[in-house]
């Protein structure tokens, strides 16, 4: 495992784990014979793109929906047009729906949902640009994480990924 500092104002108080991430997460799943699924709207398929780097990831990687409109949200995700209409897309009831929907709709064991503004427009004074929500769906209490990644936009998609492998990371390790 790399070392390295989090990104700046990332919230991240979690190992680095660089671009060995994806395949950690190949090897824990297939270890315990376990699925995942990736509901991503900011990272643009980034997470899906980290683990299908990895030879026999498509024993565990079932698949993803890269959401990037609010309708696609709703008919391929199960997102309810009322969760947009009184959160926003960038939100962590969207996030939750998001994660719940991938893993249900792929019958897989985890889910994840990512969501967020990368800008570098669309940001409000409520939601700035560099605001995420990452859930994580599973057989016990979906959670939610509320990033704040102020980076470029490349840059933004890479970090929000990786934090997001990470938060199964840490799932998958009992932390």
């Amino acid at each position: 495992m790399k070392s390295c500092k989090p990104a700046k104002n990332s919230g991240a108080n979690i190992p680095c784990f660089g671009d060995e991430v994806g395949a950690i997460i190949v090897r824990l799943l297939t270890k315990r014979q376990q699925t995942l699924a990736l509901a991503e709207s900011c990272t643009g398929g980034c997470i899906a793109h980290q683990l299908t780097n990895v030879p026999g990831a498509s024993a565990v990687f079932l698949g993803g929906v890269v959401a990037y409109n609010n309708a696609v949200k709703e008919k391929f995700l199960g997102v309810r047009a009322e969760t947009l209409a009184v959160h926003g897309a960038v939100s962590e009831a969207v996030a939750r729906e998001m994660a719940e929907g991938a893993r249900k709709r792929f019958n897989a064991d985890f889910g994840i949902g990512v969501t967020g503004i990368a800008g570098p427009g669309g940001g409000t004074k409520d939601k700035p640009v560099g605001t995420v929500f990452i859930a994580l769906a599973g057989a016990f209490e979906t959670m939610v994480e509320h990033k704040m990644n102020s980076l470029k936009r490349e840059r933004f998609k890479k970090v929000t990924a990786r934090q997001a492998l990470e938060m199964l990371h840490l799932r998958l390790i009992g932390t």
